[in-house]
């Protein structure tokens, strides 16, 4: 059987993360290929699942129902750990990840991404999108550029040597014609 190269982006569902997402969400942060993603972050679910300031979404992925992934949305000038440092506003940064490895290459992480990015700029003041992939995950930094995203610059970010991208509305724009994606409800 072959796998699907994209999933129609009805088929997936963003909601609200909470608290009771906890289990599931310490489950996928032990899984190989997540770990591989995201090696040096304790996330702290049970703390920050029960935080929810207005710089922050945090979203949970479902494709009919089951919990497919995982998405945060910031505003990095706005985050309290300032982990992006000095940045203009009207900007957003992105995690995102999918929780098991059988549902890689399924075409879900492109669909959440498109649902992510169709958020962010729904905002019409936000004017680009920021992502920090680990330099060394090749796959990811792939996928962001097929996406549309430019190449800003290496940074470390902690312990991580990141590769951080940009996607410009003009650009996600030019990507995107004509905005098919609904805005999902949280």
């Amino acid at each position: 059987m072959t796998a699907p190269s994209s999933t129609s982006p009805g088929s997936i569902n963003l909601r609200a993360a909470t608290p009771a997402d906890a289990p599931l969400l310490r489950h996928w942060d032990e899984q190989p290929h997540v770990i591989a993603a995201d090696p040096n972050d304790d996330w702290a679910w049970e703390t920050e699942l029960g935080y929810n300031p207005n710089w922050r979404e945090q979203l949970i992925a479902e494709l009919t129902g089951r919990p497919i992934g995982f998405i945060q949305i910031i505003d990095p000038a706005r985050e309290d750990s300032h982990y992006w440092g000095d940045v203009p506003a009207h900007l957003r940064a992105i995690d995102i990840w999918i929780g098991e490895a059988a549902d890689l290459g399924q075409g879900y992480g492109t669909t959440m991404m498109q649902l992510a990015l169709a958020r962010c700029f729904a905002d019409p003041s936000v004017t680009a999108v920021l992502i920090d992939p680990l330099a060394s995950n090749t796959r990811a930094r792939r996928f962001y550029e097929r996406i549309g995203f430019t190449f800003v610059e290496h940074r470390r970010f902690g312990e991580d040597d990141c590769a951080v991208y940009r996607l410009d509305r003009a650009n996600w724009a030019s990507l995107n014609p004509v905005e098919t994606v609904p805005h999902a409800a949280s």
